[in-house]
């Protein structure tokens, strides 16, 4: 999957994205361990090309509270991690039986389903680990490993709830709580644990928690949007693969019209949590407007 558009987003995101790439790198576990298939697998879905969302959320909401974005670098690699551990179970056959991520074969293709379900626990646990040691201040960086912590627990229940419920009547109720669960939940962390780590009060982290929240909402409607109407060059995945399954999406309740309509709603609910942040929140505007704007 390509990078984020350089029209479409500020110019430092390339920036910051290079940044957690090259920090990443550094945290994930070298080869030379007893096991190098272990590390090898484990890079080969951390560091695979992608937009990054979830880190830069990170970066972007330390500086909307007046914070340094690299002081929330290691938060953002936190994030990525726990993203990147929830793809590979995801994509694994017994849940969502996916060949492809990311424009490549899923990680199970290429070094086993064993070795997947391995690297996918191993990042969950380094996930963890660089979260818990993401800053100086014991006190925030024990918010940040909780904040992680307490995602991770949301984001399994929420993928239960979506198992359970493929090929049962669209109902948007549950809609509504599988996603607010998967993706609403890790956005909003992203965002409270940026804004913690860059020097944000309760009220301020509580805030950008709302942010991330509903743009978490609306970024897994125009998800849902794009899977419907797009190609697998745009996705990196097979198209339609949601419909086929029987999943639970917005489109199936409410059609593609209804469903860009409910992202604006969660978009103008998320860019009004902004309201009172004492740094630069243009970012994070921008980057609402680019959630549902973006091709892929």
């Amino acid at each position: 999957m390509s990078r984020l558009a350089v029209m479409s987003l500020p110019r430092h995101f390339a920036e910051w994205q290079s940044r957690v790439d090259a920090r990443m790198a550094e945290l994930l576990p070298s080869e030379d361990l007893p096991a190098p298939a272990l590390s090898q697998s484990m890079a080969y879905s951390a560091l695979a090309p992608g937009k990054r969302v979830r880190p830069l959320l990170c970066m972007a909401s330390a500086l909307a509270v007046g914070g340094d974005p690299d002081a929330a670098l290691d938060g953002a690699c936190s994030l990525e991690f726990l993203h990147v551990f929830s793809l590979i179970h995801d994509d694994l056959p017994a849940i969502d039986n996916d060949d492809l991520r990311r424009g490549r074969p899923t990680n199970h293709k290429v070094y086993g389903e064993g070795m997947a379900i391995l690297a996918g626990d191993a990042l969950f646990a380094l996930a963890l680990k660089v979260a818990l040691t993401s800053h100086a201040e014991p006190a925030i960086a024990h918010h940040a490993g909780l904040c992680l912590a307490e995602c991770a627990e949301v984001l399994v229940r929420g993928e239960v709830l979506d198992v359970l419920s493929e090929g049962e009547n669209p109902d948007l109720a549950l809609v509504q709580e599988i996603h607010a669960m998967k993706t609403g939940a890790l956005l909003g962390c992203a965002c409270e644990m940026g804004g913690r780590l860059g020097g944000a009060n309760e009220a301020q982290a509580a805030s950008l928690r709302a942010y991330g929240q509903h743009l978490g909402l609306a970024f897994q409607i125009a998800d849902d949007v794009l899977n419907e109407t797009g190609n697998e060059e745009q996705l990196g995945k097979a198209s339609g693969s949601d419909r086929a399954r029987g999943k639970q999406t917005y489109v199936a309740v409410m059609g593609v019209d209804g469903a860009r309509a409910a992202a604006e709603r969660e978009i103008s609910a998320a860019l009004a949590a902004l309201d009172d942040m004492p740094g630069e929140t243009d970012t994070l505007r921008t980057f609402a407007r680019y959630v549902i704007d973006r091709q892929h």
